[in-house]
C-alpha cells in the first residue's frame, strides 16, 4: 500500500493555502467529490444513490471519459451537480512538462464545454493524484480555475484495505465543510458500493447536508 493521508495534515493546508482543502462554513454541510469518471458501469449508480438521499456532489471528470460518455455528463448536469476538470488523460503533474499539462487541462475543458448545459462557474480543477507543480498551479489559476484538493481521502481506490476501513476513513474525520474524495472508477467500486450508501445514511441521520462546490 502506498503512503497517503486519509485526513489531510494541517501543515500541508497551511503551506498550500491557495488550494481549496475544505469549505469554511458554520453549516452542517459536507462536499462529496468523485474523481476519474464518467464511467458507464459506475457513475449512473452514484447518481442514483445521491438522488435517493437528495444529495448534490461535484464530479471531477477526465476528458477522454467525457468524450466517450457524453450522455452521462448530461445526466450529471440535469441532476444539478457540479462538474470539474481532471485533465484530459489523468496526468501526474510532477512527471509532466508544463506545456503538455496546460494543453491537457484545456483539452479536457473543450470536451466538457461540448456537453455541459448548465452554469459551471467558477471553473474547478483537481490535479490527478493531487500532484501539481507550483508553475502548473499558476497556469491553472491564470486559465480561471480554482484548484480543489480535499480534507478527507476515502482511499476507496486502495484494494488492500477492507470496505469497513474505507468507511471508517471517512466517518472518523468528517467535519462541517469537509471535502471528501471518492472515485467513480472500476478499481474503487468494490469499496465505493459499500461505503457510499452507508455514508449517505449517516449524513442524513446526523443532519448533514451534501452540497456541490
Amino acid at each position: 500500500m502506498k503512503f497517503y493521508w486519509v485526513k489531510t495534515n494541517w501543515l500541508i493546508k497551511r503551506l498550500f493555502h491557495r488550494y481549496i482543502w475544505s469549505i469554511d462554513t458554520k453549516e452542517r454541510a459536507v462536499y462529496l467529490t468523485f474523481d476519474d469518471g464518467p464511467i458507464p458501469e459506475i457513475t449512473p449508480w452514484v447518481l442514483a444513490q445521491l438522488q435517493k438521499y437528495h444529495c448534490k456532489a461535484t464530479f471531477f471528470c477526465i476528458g477522454d471519459n467525457v468524450a466517450a460518455n457524453p450522455e452521462i455528463i448530461t445526466q450529471i448536469n440535469s441532476a444539478g451537480h457540479r462538474i470539474g476538470n481532471h485533465t484530459q488523460n489523468h496526468l501526474n503533474g510532477w512527471k509532466t512538462q508544463n506545456k503538455i499539462y496546460e494543453d491537457n487541462i484545456i483539452n479536457c475543458q473543450i470536451e466538457l464545454d461540448k456537453v455541459t448545459t448548465t452554469n459551471q462557474l467558477p471553473l474547478l480543477f483537481r490535479p490527478p493524484y493531487g500532484k501539481i507543480k507550483p508553475s502548473q498551479a499558476k497556469t491553472a489559476r491564470h486559465l480561471g480555475y480554482r484548484i480543489v484538493m480535499w480534507d478527507i481521502l476515502s482511499a476507496d481506490f486502495d484494494t488492500t484495505i477492507t470496505k469497513e476501513q474505507c468507511l471508517k476513513n471517512v466517518l472518523t474525520g468528517i467535519r462541517p465543510g469537509s471535502i471528501i474524495v471518492f472515485h467513480d472508477s472500476k478499481k474503487a467500486f468494490n469499496n465505493l458500493q459499500y461505503v457510499l450508501p452507508k455514508l449517505l445514511e449517516y449524513l442524513q441521520q446526523h443532519n448533514f447536508a451534501c452540497k456541490p462546490l
